[in-house]
């Protein structure tokens, strides 16, 4: 091959590296992240709100207060996690005021989670339904 062409080929490669990198960077500035709840903050993930409105924890649990709302969903506590560094947790109900699971109307009731091992004071409550998800910082 000629000097010329190896010239033209690496010339038309650099803009096809150029356009992708156009494409991917028009792509990314469309998305937009979540922002980050505080507690008595409220979200909606799907057709499912929630309201954290209290977190206490101590001796190896944590409670989150809740009122959950907007769908007949026995099932729809799977999509909640408690996340701290290096662990999550999923929630173990018990107690009388245990949630259930979503009603359409709203209804409070407490999360219950086991974080013996969460170490690290940050605590995040993440909700995911639908492809979409909520995030809370409880700590």
């Amino acid at each position: 091959m000629r000097t010329r062409t190896l010239l033209l080929l690496a010339v038309t490669c650099g803009l096809a590296i150029l356009i992708a990198g156009t494409v991917q960077l028009l792509r990314l500035a469309g998305q937009e992240t979540a922002p980050l709840l505080q507690v008595g903050g409220s979200g909606s993930a799907g057709d499912a709100n929630v309201l954290v409105e209290r977190f206490e924890e101590a001796d190896g649990v944590a409670i989150v207060t809740v009122t959950l709302s907007g769908v007949d969903d026995a099932d729809g506590l799977d999509g909640f996690t408690l996340v701290g560094p290096e662990a999550t947790a999923q929630p173990n109900q018990r107690g009388a005021d245990a949630c259930t699971g979503f009603t359409v109307e709203p209804v409070t009731c407490t999360l219950t989670f086991g974080t013996a091992d969460v170490q690290g004071g940050d605590r995040l409550l993440v909700f995911a339904r639908a492809a979409e998800t909520v995030r809370w910082k409880l700590v």
